[in-house]
This record gives C-alpha cells, sequence and structure tokens, in this order.
C-alpha cells in the first residue's frame, strides 16, 4: 500500500514538472518528462509493484536469482575458454589432424604441391638509363622468386 501511494505521488510529481516545462514552451521534453513519470503510475495499476514487493521479501526468490547467476557465470565462462582455446574439442581434433597431414614429416614449412605454385617468370633486363639505383631491390625480388 506505501509502494502504491510512493508511486502515484512519483506520478504526480512528474506531471507537475512536465507542466511546468511545457509553460516553457519546451514541448519535446516536457512530452518525455511526462511519458517518465507515468510509468510507475502504469506499474502500479498493472500489479507489477506488489509482485516486486513479494518477491523482493521472498528468500525462494532470492534463492532462484542467485541459481539464475550461477548459471549465467557458467555459461559465460564456458563461451570464454571455448573462444580461448579455439572451438570445441572435435573442431581442435580436426584442426589438428588437418595440420599434421599438410606438412611433411621433415618440411618445415606446409607442402603446397606443384600445382599451387606459380610458374617462374623471367627477370626482365635492367634498362640502360635505371643504372645502379635499383640494384638491391632487383637482387631482393630474385631472391624471393619473383
Amino acid at each position: 500500500m506505501i509502494a502504491e501511494t510512493v508511486c502515484s505521488a512519483v506520478a504526480a510529481a512528474g506531471l507537475g514538472i512536465a507542466a511546468v516545462t511545457a509553460y516553457r514552451k519546451r514541448y519535446l521534453a516536457a512530452a518525455r518528462l511526462a511519458a517518465y513519470s507515468l510509468v510507475p503510475l502504469g506499474l502500479v495499476m498493472t500489479g507489477v509493484v506488489d509482485w516486486v514487493a513479494d518477491t523482493a521479501f521472498s528468500p525462494t526468490a532470492w534463492a532462484g536469482f542467485g541459481v539464475l547467476g550461477a548459471s549465467w557465470l557458467l555459461f559465460s565462462t564456458t563461451r570464454a575458454v571455448e573462444r580461448r582455446r579455439g572451438g570445441t574439442r572435435k573442431e581442435r581434433r580436426a584442426a589438428r589432424s588437418a595440420q599434421t597431414e599438410a606438412v611433411a614429416p621433415a618440411a618445415s614449412a606446409p607442402s603446397l604441391g606443384q600445382a599451387s605454385r606459380p610458374a617462374a617468370r623471367p627477370a626482365a633486363a635492367p634498362r640502360a638509363g635505371a643504372g645502379e639505383d635499383f640494384s638491391d631491390i632487383e637482387a631482393i625480388l630474385k631472391k624471393h622468386g619473383i
């Protein structure tokens, strides 16, 4: 009963402030204040305030909120660990088997087959006017097979 009285008083005060704001020709702000001030009155009229008051003093309800919190904590922890590890157990096994199949036993890098490598292109002859300016760049490109 006290909660309903308080919510009604808050709604009346908010509507009064909205009226003063509308008097000052700030209609958008007044409409927003009126909307916010009608929320507590609507909560009282729908019975939500009674439900909240009954829930606030119920140990069973608080135990239920504790169980929901523990469930959320477990869910978020397992998701964080799963993201850190890189997926589920099946996905990690598939990735490991694909990785071992792609690398030859004595190779230091994945062996990609001849079809996936581009054909070697002949190096372009340097221009007569270019001189020694690009010789170091050409050496780097030849080193990398470009």
